[in-house]
């Protein structure tokens, strides 16, 4: 056993900060100000926050995100917290101490095989890249799937889903060196534990630990799309219909609803190659179906203020 279980357990500022959906700045002013966390520190003066921790401040930026105000919520205790954010209160259990893991990446591979950790990680299967990786990983009977992707985009998204149904594994962890927020949050809405790549091994064996854990409580899934309000013979008819405005925003967002409900449909239909083809393409389609439902919305506001003829399903709701 090596020097590195003699570390001590916990996750420092940067990798807390970004398990917990936080910039680390703002981590940083809500400790000055609002003392929302009492992480120890390590022998060199580190921060390190345990587990429990992160998923308080997990907590709280989703408390604060539904429009709470931090100084009201920062020392709230965690069922208080849990009320806020509708959330059930999780089954606690012990980190154990051997994972089973699956790996996409090369060099996290062989990284891992080299050195021992607590939890202490087994490698039963890995393939050299993401690419290809439903295929590679099928069948390995792994507790955790561990992907490292340096360079992150939006395309990874399909490919980690089609790993994820290849493998029926629940507890992935994906991580990154150079990602794009809004990547970041989509894969956490798959309930994906998502972080930059640790600089410690030790540190990527909890965050597998942390995944195995909450393997069964994955954040919920943005809800479906809702369903269509405007067809497209109401949408020619809102077109056609004369304002009091000097433009032509009733005929400009018609036509964009039909495009966009085109698309929405023809997205269910497009021929996929394989599992990360139909994986992106129902993203497309629930994507579509969102943007939408705002645009729907905003025809109907200006629809009411100028005194459009609604349809009568529409007018009764």
């Amino acid at each position: 056993m090596d020097g590195s279980n003699s570390k001590p357990a916990g996750y420092r500022s940067g990798v807390a900060a970004r398990m917990a959906g936080l910039p680390v700045e703002t981590l940083r002013v809500w400790e000055r100000r609002y003392g929302v966390s009492d992480a120890g520190r390590s022998p060199h003066g580190q921060r390190l926050y345990s587990a429990d921790q992160v998923r308080r401040l997990n907590l709280i930026k989703r408390v604060v995100d539904l429009g709470h105000a931090i100084g009201t919520v920062a020392q709230l205790s965690e069922t208080q917290l849990r009320d806020l954010a509708g959330t059930a209160q999780p089954v606690q259990e012990a980190m154990p101490r051997q994972l089973r893991i699956a790996v996409a990446g090369a060099a996290l591979a062989r990284r891992l095989a080299a050195i021992t950790t607590m939890p202490e990680l087994d490698i039963v299967a890995h393939c050299p890249q993401l690419h290809g990786a439903a295929t590679a990983l099928m069948g390995a009977e792994a507790e955790v799937l561990l992907i490292e992707e340096t360079e992150m985009t939006s395309d990874a998204l399909p490919l980690i889903l089609a790993a994820q149904r290849a493998t029926q594994i629940a507890a992935v962890v994906v991580m990154y060196r150079f990602c794009d927020s809004a990547t970041v949050r989509r894969l956490r809405e798959h309930g994906y534990l998502v972080a930059r790549v640790p600089a410690d091994a030790a540190e990527i064996a909890m965050l597998c630990g942390t995944a195995l854990a909450g393997a069964g409580r994955p954040l919920p899934l943005p809800p479906p799309a809702p369903r269509r309000r405007l067809d497209d013979q109401a949408l020619a008819a809102l077109a056609a219909a004369s304002t009091t405005i000097n433009c032509e925003c009733p005929r400009h967002l018609s036509d964009i609803l039909i495009m966009l409900g085109s698309f929405e449909r023809y997205s269910l239909q497009c021929a996929s190659r394989n599992a990360s083809d139909a994986a992106l393409h129902q993203e497309l389609n629930r994507s579509a179906g969102m943007a939408r439902a705002i645009m729907e919305q905003a025809l109907e506001r200006l629809a009411l203020a100028e005194g459009l003829p609604l349809p009568t399903t529409l007018a009764e709701q």
